[in-house]
């Protein structure tokens, strides 16, 4: 349903109850993406201080961020060579269908493997059997595995929790990636070939960041859904 209301329907988004939680972890990868080269808890401070304009939270979320600068330069401290951070990739996977992303940070070892790091800001923590599943590390995977031109052997990736100072890392096999992308390019088709109506909403984690939850019916009755759907209308 969300792929109908922003693609089909050109619908914009609108902000829900997270506003904080996101304008807080948006403001986090900010300093750490341009921090990733400091090696004082002062040069983040400066950063943190620069940027804090551009966001709004709740002074509650004003706590937690020493603790994650703090915890960010022990993790410098372990890394190597960052080969880039925010990098984009737009890989074509079959005829007309590609994966397209950002990498938070790419670290190249010494013995030539690479780390691909995902800063996470959120209360929950995944496990490692969860980022086994993950999809979009999977891509991450995929896109080092391609751009690099390295064997999926030689890549790590993980999430990287600056509030607990956790890093969660997995590595996939060429099984797991072939799978991953045979899947993404069934996904596609199986989409296109959907008509309007059968793009009804599915729940699961990523509800919670939604834009479009107040005309969702999973989330608000049946006629709050025509009305936000109706204005929408009336705007476009």
């Amino acid at each position: 349903m969300k792929y109908k209301y922003k693609y089909v329907d050109r619908m914009d988004e609108t902000s829900d109850g997270n506003t904080d939680a996101l304008h807080f972890g948006s403001y986090i990868h900010k300093i750490l993406e341009k921090g990733y080269k400091a090696t004082t808890y002062e040069e983040l401070e400066v950063l943190a201080e620069e940027y804090k304009k551009d966001y709004k939270f709740g002074k509650s979320y004003n706590k937690k961020i020493e603790p994650c600068l703090k915890n960010f330069l022990r993790l410098n401290a372990s890394l190597e060579e960052t080969v880039d951070v925010e990098h984009g990739f737009n890989i074509e996977v079959a005829s007309d269908i590609e994966i397209i992303g950002y990498i938070d940070r790419i670290v190249k070892g010494n013995q030539g493997g690479y780390l691909v790091v995902d800063y996470k800001t959120g209360k929950r923590e995944k496990s490692k059997v969860e980022l086994y599943q993950d999809t979009q590390m999977k891509n991450y995977a995929f896109a080092v595995h391609r751009v690099f031109k390295t064997p999926l052997a030689n890549i790590v990736c993980a999430h990287y929790y600056p509030v607990t100072d956790n890093l969660v890392t997995v590595k996939y096999s060429e099984t797991q990636i072939a799978s991953h992308i045979r899947g993404v390019v069934e996904d596609v088709w199986k989409i296109r070939k959907l008509k309007k109506k059968d793009l009804t909403p599915c729940q699961n984690e990523f509800c919670n960041w939604c834009g479009y939850k107040n005309a969702c019916p999973l989330f608000v009755d049946s006629s709050t859904v025509a009305k936000v759907i109706e204005e929408a209308k009336t705007k476009s």
